[in-house]
């Protein structure tokens, strides 16, 4: 048995629940109404205490501007994100909110941000545990989708702090899922999981082989799930009202919320009924009616489900599989009970979807496998081994805007990597670290993470300091990052705090613009890196015309020089790689004689015992890639 007792608790956008391990099987822990979904709903009651899950609902009707629900869809997200949420939920922002803050909800005269918002579900949780246990629970490991960027697992876990539980772990919720349908299994598998919740999508790709659960690859959307459908009808809904009944209440909060209910409530009819009617009060006495179809509702979410099919299929490709290849399609999420999408991901693998566990359930399920796992396990997990992937490349901007990828994408976390650098100016005393997130070649297309200083460097000439950085992601896909100039020792270390406010767009579309614009992509990074080494290349030529060894050059050596600096100088700042590259390769034969004998002029002067102290020795046969300039120190 384990020492202490460790919850897993799913977040979910539209439920929560809390589980744990009993004896040898995982068990969801119900609420004081005896249901085991905790609806992910928030409120301020008329005394301004704070309502949680069932009881919460009611003000969604009654007084919408005192509740928030699918606050999870906020989390880690800027004001700019949030617009289009707007449009339908009743979420009302502080007046006061600056463009990368925090974003800040009213609920009622109060403000709350999505993290605290969110605790209150954890806290409502962590009381369902205590009374069930009669003993206090403080860890717990928290799901998460697995495209969650840093911003929003640091959110997650920041709501843990906030609850007062110790978060051990975050688990990617579809390696969760696989945790719960692998537990009984013996034999080996290529499982993939189909994970369609409220709010968000992910499809995860795993080899299940002798306890050990390896991610081997993952894809997927942090803005596409039930909501999406919901928003959809209640959209349709609205235009009805408007132009049927010339009744405008798009405005009114508390007719949008039933109007929401409403469809939610066919919605789910329509999973086993083949018709639902939509009956909704309006003010002034009158009623909106509609009846809809199965086949109606399959139509005209089509354009919603078949959203997954790119990451699906993205994901399959990375994982170098075909749909034959894989022996099981698990279904996660309350939106795979929709008969539509089971019919898609029939169709994507080609075989019946698993059924055998609860879609609402099976990812709290699996996180209380890996929190009993971390507590000591027992018998039945003590061989279990979970190895998860980090779902987009890090990198460092490099001189003139490209990115080198640190760690790539579907890279196993826990995962560490290092790359060197060095300056591109002389005299260069600080270096500004600029960590981006995506697969794009350049910094300006990619997720910018952070930023942060190394200053204190000698003085050297450019191309001399060696700055090691070093990446590591920890096994809750939290990135920490590492800068040291080897030369003098200085160093600078930062645990990565995103900025909030990263656009869901931008997170959908990184991997699919890389693939859109791999060609342009290449080409502008080419550009890019002949133009360094055309200026590095300048510049030595500045330094070698003072050198004696010049005037040991005949005039004609000398004259043919000239002739090839002009032409690289007539090129440089141009748009074309392979003129940059041809006059750089005339420029580097015409000046071959020159660098002979400045080598021997060098080895001559060590000979007679002098210091060396612009001599580069020992640092392998690479040259490191310059970093993007910094503010420079003279």
């Amino acid at each position: 048995m384990p020492n202490e007792r460790i919850v897993g608790i799913d977040l979910g956008t539209t439920n929560s629940l809390v589980a744990y391990m009993e004896g040898d099987r995982p068990v969801v822990i119900p609420g004081e109404d005896g249901l085991n979904l905790v609806p992910s709903v928030v409120a301020l009651d008329e005394n301004g205490q704070i309502v949680v899950g069932s009881a919460a609902r009611k003000y969604l009707i009654e007084t919408p501007e005192r509740a928030v629900y699918s606050v999870k869809r906020l989390m880690g997200r800027g004001v700019e994100d949030v617009q289009d949420e707007l449009k339908l939920f009743p979420f009302r922002l502080a007046d006061d909110l600056a463009a990368g803050e925090v974003l800040r909800i009213k609920l009622g005269d109060k403000t709350f941000t999505p993290p605290e918002i969110s605790a209150f579900i954890l806290r409502q949780l962590k009381r369902n545990a205590e009374r069930y246990f009669a003993a206090p629970v403080t860890k717990a490991v928290i799901t998460v989708p697995a495209y969650f960027n840093d911003a929003q697992r640091q959110a997650t876990k920041d709501a843990g702090r906030i609850a007062g539980l110790e978060v051990l772990r975050l688990v990617n919720e579809p390696t969760a899922a696989s945790l719960a349908y692998g537990l009984d299994k013996k034999n080996a598998e290529t499982v993939a999981v189909y994970d369609l919740g409220g709010g968000t999508f992910d499809i995860s790709i795993l080899k299940l082989h002798e306890g050990i659960f390896e991610v081997i690859a993952t894809n997927g959307d942090t803005h596409l799930g039930g909501d999406d459908i919901d928003n959809l009808l209640i959209t349709i809904a609205l235009h009805d009202i408007q132009g049927d009944l010339a009744v405008d209440v798009r405005r009114n909060a508390e007719i949008v919320q039933a109007i929401r209910k409403a469809v939610i409530d066919a919605k789910i009819a329509l999973s086993s009924e083949e018709k639902a009617t939509l009956d909704v009060a309006l003010p002034g006495g009158g009623r909106y009616q509609r009846q809809i179809t199965r086949a109606q509702f399959e139509q005209l979410i089509q354009p919603v489900i078949d959203r997954t099919v790119g990451p699906v299929r993205q994901a399959m490709k990375d994982a170098g599989l075909t749909p034959k290849q894989i022996n099981e399609a698990v279904l996660v999420g309350g939106s795979t009970r929709i008969p539509k999408v089971r019919q898609l991901v029939q169709e994507l693998f080609e075989r019946t979807p698993h059924s055998g566990l609860n879609p609402d359930e099976v990812v709290a399920l699996g996180a209380a496998i890996q929190a009993h796992i971390l507590a000591g396990g027992s018998e039945a997990t003590k061989e279990m081994l979970l190895l998860d992937v980090t779902p987009l490349s890090l990198g460092i901007e490099s001189l003139g805007g490209g990115v080198v990828k640190i760690i790539h994408r579907n890279s196993t976390i826990p995962a560490s990597a290092t790359e060197h650098f060095t300056t591109g100016v002389e005299g260069q005393t600080n270096v500004a670290v600029h960590v981006v997130q995506g697969e794009r070649e350049l910094a300006s297309d990619c997720r910018s993470l952070a930023r942060f200083d190394l200053k204190g460097i000698p003085p050297m000439p450019a191309g001399l300091p060696r700055i090691e950085v070093k990446f590591l992601i920890d096994a809750n896909g939290i990135l920490h990052v590492s800068a040291r100039e080897l030369r003098s020792g200085k160093e600078a270390v930062i645990r990565v705090q995103p900025s909030y406010g990263l656009t869901d767009e931008q997170v959908e579309n990184m991997i699919l613009e890389s693939f859109d614009n791999a060609e342009e992509d290449f080409r502008r990074r080419q550009v890019i890196e002949a133009r360094n080494e055309a200026e590095t290349m300048l510049a030595a030529l500045e330094k070698g015309r003072n050198n004696p060894a010049w005037q040991q050059l005949s005039s004609q050596e000398r004259s043919n020089i000239g002739k090839f600096e002009t032409a690289l100088r007539a090129v440089v700042k141009a748009d074309d790689y392979q003129a940059i590259r041809t006059a750089i390769d005339a420029l580097n034969q015409g000046t071959m004689h020159l660098a002979e004998l400045m080598m021997e002029s060098a080895v001559g002067t060590a000979l007679k015992g002098q210091n060396m102290d612009t001599a580069d020795v020992g640092e392998g046969p690479e040259s490191p890639h310059p970093i993007a300039q910094a503010e420079i120190e003279r």
